[in-house]
């Protein structure tokens, strides 16, 4: 088997060649390790890498299914990790110079914790802003990091590291998180399939300084392999009090639902967005009409609750305030100093302001809930531009807030709880990916989804590689 053919597959074809003993786990990895070490210099999307260990998971994989006796479907299939995820006997840096890299790390966060029960592969330790705060990823600690598609590009951020890994092949799964699209938009910049699940469905620990907008989630590039992910990262942790009761729910099982009869909203400007690349809102219009072939009742329609900018910028902001208010000064020098400006002025935000804009949100919340009882999904562009220039935070200016006006179609769907993924749904003139977003009702990550599986299958990008991987 070449090494092109293995870095390809999917997670159920590493699976199906493991149980025929056409493939090895040991293989995989080695060959997955030695691309990561040829190739990532050119996007620098892994910050750890621990080949001693990964290969020893592997060869105690490939003993379970040389006995007939695998964990899981994921046994010995390699998972990236996110760097704001906790990993035993491995760094989490979070992509700062302020954390120590002495650690203590003897802790797994629940997401890394079922993975290894589940005979997972940790391949390594995947880049990200520091503390996750914005869309794009670079960090003072490991750089910039770049889009396979184009590396004079952002991969997004801010699990741009997974994303970019994802894309360039060196893993078929990724552990991301997002907080204000922080999941979605690297898989829209990337070409690549990310999916929020719905708040506390995947349960974390620590539970993330940003609060309740926070989300664990799957990324791989295809949707089956995101749902045989979320199969294994959704079962319960007790350290996490917000996770939702756990049902043993086969994520996979419901992909070929389709979509005949589903009443879907398509709104491409969210009712108030007024900056978006021309490409981007076209391919998602197309996106929407493929639903339309596929029988469903598609209707361009805007949900409620009109520009939450304001209200996310104030959770986000005090957010940044509360995770760095105990640094000295000598550590806030080393900080991106991006993130000491919101922190800055996140600190200035008051309580009453604090508490109005939770009251917001919960107006918000309650409006999108009702709207969506008259449809099964929303779909807009996931993202308002094709990815820009690497080391940027945005295209449109360089202010601390410029990461939410390119980013207006993602956060208001972190404040609302809801599930939301981004699919592939073409590329620009400049051959750079598009992503459509399709958003759920509560609780519904099977129907997500199954939507980005109906359209997966209708309008399929996953096997397109960026040229030199």
């Amino acid at each position: 088997m070449s090494t092109r053919q293995l870095h390809e597959m999917s997670t159920a074809e590493l699976s199906t060649a493991y149980s025929n003993r056409t493939l090895s786990p040991v293989e995989v990895t080695e060959g997955l390790l030695a691309r990561i070490e040829a190739l990532d210099a050119k996007i620098n999307s892994f910050c750890y890498c621990d080949p001693t260990a990964s290969k020893e998971q592997a060869r105690q994989s490939e003993r379970r299914w040389l006995e007939g006796a695998p964990l899981s479907p994921l046994d010995g299939v390699p998972v990236a990790i996110k760097d704001l995820l906790l990993t035993a006997g491995w760094p989490t840096r979070r992509g700062s110079l302020t954390t120590d890299p002495e650690g203590p790390w003897d802790v797994d966060a629940p997401s890394v914790a079922r993975l290894r029960e589940a005979g997972a592969v940790l391949i390594g330790k995947t880049t990200t802003p520091e503390f996750g705060w914005k869309g794009t990823t670079d960090s003072p600690l490991t750089g910039i990091t770049r889009n396979p598609w184009n590396t004079e590009k952002t991969p997004g951020g801010s699990s741009g590291g997974s994303a970019a890994a994802l894309a360039a092949r060196f893993c078929p799964l990724a552990l991301g998180t997002d907080g204000g699209g922080s999941i979605r938009i690297p898989a829209a910049l990337s070409g690549v399939v990310g999916l929020k699940p719905n708040f506390g469905r995947v349960p974390a620990y620590p539970l993330s300084p940003f609060g309740t907008v926070a989300h664990v989630g799957p990324m791989s590039r295809t949707v089956r392999d995101a749902a045989l992910l979320l199969n294994v990262i959704a079962r319960p942790d007790a350290r996490d009090w917000q996770a939702l009761t756990y049902q043993a729910t086969d994520y996979a099982e419901g992909l070929e639902f389709g979509m005949r009869g589903k009443r879907i909203a398509f709104s491409p400007r969210l009712g108030h967005v007024q900056r978006i690349v021309p490409e981007v809102e076209h391919l998602a219009a197309a996106a929407a009409r493929r639903f339309e072939k596929m029988g469903a009742h598609v209707e361009q329609i805007d949900p409620p609750g009109g520009d939450v900018i304001e209200t996310f910028k104030t959770l986000w902001w005090s957010s940044a305030a509360f995770l760095l208010r105990d640094l000295p000064e000598e550590q806030k020098n080393q900080l991106d100093p991006g993130l000491r400006q919101i922190a800055e002025e996140g600190a200035q935000i008051s309580l009453d302001e604090y508490l109005s804009a939770n009251a917001a949100r919960g107006r918000f919340g309650s409006a999108m809930r009702q709207f969506m009882e008259q449809h099964d999904f929303l779909l807009t562009p996931a993202v308002a531009t094709p990815a820009f220039e690497a080391g940027q935070l945005s295209p449109i200016d360089e202010d601390g807030q410029a990461w939410l006006h390119w980013t207006p179609f993602t956060y208001p769907f972190n404040l609302t709880h809801q599930p939301a993924a981004s699919v592939p749904c073409g590329f620009t003139r400049d051959g750079l990916p598009v992503g459509l977003q399709i958003v759920g009702c509560m609780f519904d990550d099977v129907g997500v989804l199954a939507a980005a599986a109906a359209y997966e299958l209708a309008d399929p990008h996953f096997e397109k590689v960026p040229s030199g991987f």
